[in-house]
């Protein structure tokens, strides 16, 4: 019954109602005709005396059926019609009932909610967008100016001088590193294939990432567990080399003083899979569904610096590719992020 359901269609529900709406009609014409030829003396003139009364009576039934299942299948559509004008009218609260014994009033119930539920995320993203550049940008340069005003004292020592020019030049980096990332995000969501590649090993750029952030894990006194096979791999290295440094950059970042780092770059299957994973501060479930989202740090990220923006790159750069990237995670436990990559980008 459920699947006959599903396969109505607005044409069959017409069709049926106009079948009955006729039958109907049919049946209670047929029944006065009958009624009065019983009771009239004469059949013939009985029948004739009564066909204009069974032609409007035929009318009126027909157009009272008619109107009552025709507001009956309007009002979806009507429903539809509101909760379109509120949409428009910046309403993304608005919801339709998916249920119908119509399909194509169903599947637009559903399409709606959908693209409803769409426009508020985007809403809410580009709120949110708006506002963490607006601080990302914010925080540094009002950093820059307080400190280039305390350079403007005279009686500063050397030393104070070289404290001072020492967080004007960090907070420009951070200024820097962000545009640069905003930059490679777009460019990244704008691009549909993988430019300029070439033959490399996977497992020695690796390495060598880890090895820009020695100072880093060396300041935290971290232990390094390193489990990377030999692999060649055909793509861009500057894309993939943002990957493992994001990766890695947060690993350092979120791990506590005398923890450990642990790296694998496997091939499994047909499919090359790299692990990294930090015993650290970890997150929770709701940091954890927001993960890859644009600028978004969460409560684990208050005390760090950064600008939520490098899990997003790596989505992109992995997508691009074909691949995969998940999340693993719990508070005061650690976190695991796994990239998979296709085995046909191997040479």
């Amino acid at each position: 019954m459920r699947k006959i359901k599903d396969r109505l269609t607005i044409s069959h529900i017409f069709a049926l109602i106009m079948a009955v709406i006729m039958t109907v009609s049919m049946v209670l014409t047929y029944t006065i005709i009958y009624i009065l030829l019983r009771l009239s003396v004469s059949p013939i003139t009985g029948a004739l005396t009564s066909s204009s009364f069974i032609a409007i009576l035929s009318i009126v039934v027909g157009t009272v059926i008619s109107t009552y299942v025709s507001k009956k299948m309007l009002r979806p559509i009507l429903k539809i019609n509101d909760a379109a004008k509120k949409v428009a009218m910046g309403d993304f609260s608005v919801r339709l009932e998916e249920k119908s014994i119509a399909k194509e009033i169903k599947e637009i119930a559903e399409s709606f909610n959908v693209m409803v539920r769409e426009l508020s995320n985007t809403e809410t993203l580009r709120n949110d967008f708006v506002s963490n550049v607006s601080h990302e940008f914010k925080t540094p340069l009002s950093a820059i100016d307080g400190y280039a005003t305390l350079l403007q004292d005279d009686t500063l020592s050397r030393k104070e001088e070289d404290k001072y020019i020492g967080y004007i030049l960090e907070n420009t980096g951070r200024l820097s590193k962000l545009t640069q990332n905003i930059l490679s995000l777009s460019r990244l969501e704008n691009q549909e294939i993988v430019l300029q590649q070439e033959r490399f090993s996977l497992d020695e750029q690796i390495r060598r990432v880890l090895l820009s952030y020695e100072n880093k894990w060396e300041e935290k006194n971290l232990i390094i567990d390193l489990n990377l096979e030999s692999i060649m791999f055909y793509g861009n290295q500057s894309l993939l080399a943002q990957v493992w440094s994001n990766l890695i950059e947060n690993a350092i970042k979120f791990s506590n003083k005398g923890g450990m780092l642990s790296l694998d770059c496997l091939l499994k299957g047909a499919n090359v899979v790299v692990n990294v994973r930090d015993n650290g501060i970890g997150m929770g479930d709701e940091v954890k569904k927001h993960a890859f989202d644009k600028f978004y740090q969460g409560e684990r990220s208050h005390n760090v610096k950064g600008n939520g923006l490098g899990l997003a790159l790596v989505k992109h750069i992995v997508t691009l590719y074909g691949g995969t990237v998940s999340l693993e995670s719990k508070n005061g436990v650690g976190t695991e992020v796994t990239v998979t990559l296709k085995a046909e980008e191997l040479q």
